[in-house]
Protein backbone atom coordinates (compact mmCIF):
# COMPACT_ATOMS: atom_id res chain seq x y z
CA UNK A 1 0.00 0.00 0.00
CA UNK A 2 1.55 2.79 -1.48
CA UNK A 3 0.52 6.39 -0.22
CA UNK A 4 -0.41 8.97 -2.42
CA UNK A 5 2.12 12.13 -2.17
CA UNK A 6 0.40 15.80 -1.64
CA UNK A 7 1.18 18.05 -4.66
CA UNK A 8 1.62 22.14 -3.90
CA UNK A 9 0.02 24.59 -5.92
CA UNK A 10 2.02 27.52 -7.17
CA UNK A 11 1.03 29.86 -4.84
CA UNK A 12 1.62 26.97 -1.93
CA UNK A 13 5.09 26.85 -3.49
CA UNK A 14 5.83 30.34 -3.44
CA UNK A 15 4.51 31.45 0.40
CA UNK A 16 7.04 28.32 0.93
CA UNK A 17 10.32 30.08 -0.84
CA UNK A 18 9.31 33.39 0.66
CA UNK A 19 10.17 31.69 3.97
CA UNK A 20 13.04 29.98 3.12
CA UNK A 21 13.81 33.46 1.31
CA UNK A 22 13.38 35.74 4.78
CA UNK A 23 15.73 33.27 6.72
CA UNK A 24 18.78 33.28 4.31
CA UNK A 25 18.37 37.18 3.51
CA UNK A 26 18.53 37.48 7.79
CA UNK A 27 21.50 35.04 7.58
CA UNK A 28 23.63 37.07 5.32
CA UNK A 29 22.66 40.52 7.02
CA UNK A 30 23.57 39.48 9.77
CA UNK A 31 27.12 38.22 8.93
CA UNK A 32 27.41 41.48 7.26
CA UNK A 33 26.61 43.19 10.61
CA UNK A 34 29.25 40.90 12.11
CA UNK A 35 31.88 42.35 9.27
CA UNK A 36 30.96 45.77 10.35
CA UNK A 37 31.21 45.51 13.70
CA UNK A 38 34.68 43.57 13.18
CA UNK A 39 35.66 46.60 11.65
CA UNK A 40 34.89 48.55 14.04
CA UNK A 41 36.30 46.85 17.27
CA UNK A 42 40.06 44.34 16.03
CA UNK A 43 40.53 44.68 12.75
CA UNK A 44 39.52 46.28 9.27
CA UNK A 45 40.97 43.60 7.08
CA UNK A 46 38.97 41.03 8.63
CA UNK A 47 35.77 42.80 8.96
CA UNK A 48 36.28 43.14 5.01
CA UNK A 49 36.47 39.73 5.30
CA UNK A 50 33.31 39.09 6.72
CA UNK A 51 31.58 41.80 4.76
CA UNK A 52 32.73 39.65 1.68
CA UNK A 53 31.04 36.52 2.96
CA UNK A 54 27.99 38.10 3.45
CA UNK A 55 28.08 39.87 -0.06
CA UNK A 56 28.40 36.36 -1.34
CA UNK A 57 25.61 34.80 0.29
CA UNK A 58 23.30 37.33 -0.92
CA UNK A 59 24.81 36.65 -4.68
CA UNK A 60 24.49 33.41 -4.41
CA UNK A 61 20.99 33.63 -3.23
CA UNK A 62 19.90 36.20 -6.24
CA UNK A 63 21.20 33.41 -8.50
CA UNK A 64 19.10 30.77 -6.72
CA UNK A 65 16.09 33.15 -6.94
CA UNK A 66 16.66 33.88 -10.45
CA UNK A 67 17.37 30.09 -11.80
CA UNK A 68 14.59 29.30 -9.31
CA UNK A 69 11.47 31.28 -10.67
CA UNK A 70 13.01 32.38 -13.99
CA UNK A 71 12.48 35.85 -13.26
CA UNK A 72 13.04 37.60 -16.75
CA UNK A 73 12.87 41.97 -17.82
CA UNK A 74 9.79 42.86 -19.15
Amino acid sequence: MTKMKKRLTATEEFEIMKLVMDKVLWVGVAIMLIGLWRMNTVDMREGLLWLGAGAIVLIIFVFMIVKEYEIIKS
